[in-house]
């Protein structure tokens, strides 16, 4: 087991490969893998919603994490999605991933029909009985619409092996008064996804990014974060800048949408988009490519850089 802490620092996402039938290319995962082990980030977010997790049955999401570890081979601590809609079938993924050797999991709320904030918090405590893993809760209003209370983050604190949470970002981009209100309650360390507003979670004080963009460009979300973890505002706002054109076609397309055809165009592997989504466009996907142009030189030149 790796036991560097797997909710702090960049927390990389790389999309998961599969053909049309949702059948894991473990191969090709394994090279994603190995890009983000080799750029040195602080964890892996395997199964998340860049990772397909929905999409997938229980056997490939095991595929998927068996492949995993032999891959890692401890290097990176291993953060593993467990979200499904039945408690009883997230109990068996989560010991699914603790017996392949994970480090910890991500669970999000999954729902058809809106669990109240008692649903969500039994859900939570019969996942840790199951499994004896660290935990971060996967708050994701945009897919599961369910929103944690602060009093349920709080109760949910309180359970051993609850560690963590990963927030969406704050509708009124106060990250410093969302920070001290979660510290004020929980124990929690306190993490952000939606890319797009993690420099600002950073600079704010945020213990760790789950970020998208690190599973495809670690070396760049890396740099980003540590600038942001060190206060440097300049560098922070040059390299945002930097990415910016990328975030504006996550808003614009979907981020999902967008990590696959990064997958194609960069030559990273052969994926298809679970369905009912549907590739983007030639007109899109020009727009993605322009976009990431940059980006593509500035993680070989980080790259360049880390063996002189």
């Amino acid at each position: 087991m790796s036991v560097a802490s797997p909710f702090q620092g960049l927390s990389a996402f790389p999309p998961t490969p599969t053909d049309r039938d949702g059948r894991v290319d473990t191969e090709a995962l394994g090279r994603l893998l190995e890009r983000l082990c080799d750029a040195g980030v602080a964890s892996i977010g395997l199964l998340g919603s860049t990772g397909i997790y929905a999409f997938l049955t229980r056997e490939e999401r095991r595929r998927a994490v068996e492949a995993a570890i032999e891959c890692v081979r401890g290097r990176i601590p291993l953060v593993v999605g467990v979200g499904a809609l039945r408690t009883d079938h997230v109990r068996s993924l989560a010991r699914d991933a603790e017996a392949a050797g994970a480090d910890a999991l991500l669970l999000a709320p999954v729902s058809y029909t809106p669990l109240t904030q008692d649903e969500a918090y039994e859900h939570f405590l019969a996942v840790t009985e199951a499994a004896k893993l660290p935990l971060c809760i996967y708050n994701n209003p945009g897919t599961t619409h369910f929103t944690f209370g602060r009093d349920l983050l709080q109760r949910l604190s309180n359970i051993e092996t609850i560690r963590a949470v990963k927030m969406p970002l704050p509708v009124d981009g106060d990250f410093a008064g969302e920070l001290g209100a979660l510290r004020e309650k929980t124990r929690l360390a306190i993490g952000y996804s939606g890319d797009w507003g993690a420099a600002e979670a950073l600079l704010s004080g945020a213990d760790a990014w789950y970020s998208v963009i690190g599973g495809v460009f670690p070396r760049v979300a890396l740099a980003l974060t540590k600038v942001a973890i060190a206060g440097e505002d300049g560098e922070v706002r040059r390299l945002d800048g930097l990415i910016e054109p990328l975030w504006q076609t996550f808003k614009a397309f979907g981020s999902l949408r967008v990590i696959y055809t990064l997958l194609d165009l960069l030559s990273l592997a052969r994926a298809e988009l679970p369905r009912p989504l549907l590739p983007l466009g030639q007109t899109d996907r020009q727009r993605v490519l322009e976009a990431v142009e940059p980006l593509i030189a500035l993680e070989s030149e980080l790259k360049r850089q880390s063996l002189l």
